[in-house]
């Protein structure tokens, strides 16, 4: 086999999601040092955690320039949807994940059933309120099994 280039990864996160990649991404012969930030002690056992917390989009692009990170991945839903791929790539950097705007299907339940219902994709019949005592009286009116999310 050839030479492979090599590149540091910076994981975005501290959770299982985070510890799952980061042992996928120790599995790779092009990967040649993880951080993680914030991190875990489990990320900690395989890479290098770094005391950065996932929504504090400036600290981790700044990180990532001065220690050329080739690949970010992010994996929780906040600093997705605060823009950190925007960001990213707005910075020349890579990075893998939805943009601000795509990270608005996830991170929002009232812009997803919105999004649906506009461009008729199937799903469950929903409401949105403002107003508690609105909701209270919905949901002792609404059919059952029903389904209580908060949005943001």
């Amino acid at each position: 086999m050839g030479f492979v280039d090599q590149i540091d990864v910076l994981v975005v996160g501290g959770g299982g999601r985070e510890h799952t990649l980061v042992w996928a991404l120790s599995q790779s012969a092009r990967v040649n040092q993880i951080f993680v930030a914030p991190g875990n002690a489990g990320t900690g056992m395989i890479a290098t955690n770094v005391p950065i917390r996932d929504t504090d989009i400036q600290a981790l692009l700044n990180f990532s320039l001065e220690r050329k990170i080739g690949l970010t991945v992010v994996g929780p839903e906040v600093p997705l949807a605060a823009g950190i791929v925007d960001a990213f790539q707005q910075a020349g950097l890579r990075i893998f994940g939805p943009t601000k705007a795509a990270a608005q299907l996830e991170a929002s339940k009232a812009f997803a059933k919105d999004f649906m219902q506009r461009h008729h994709i199937p799903t469950a019949a929903y409401a949105t309120f403002n107003d508690y005592e609105a909701a209270v009286d919905y949901v002792r009116q609404a059919n059952r099994p029903l389904v209580v999310k908060a949005d943001g």
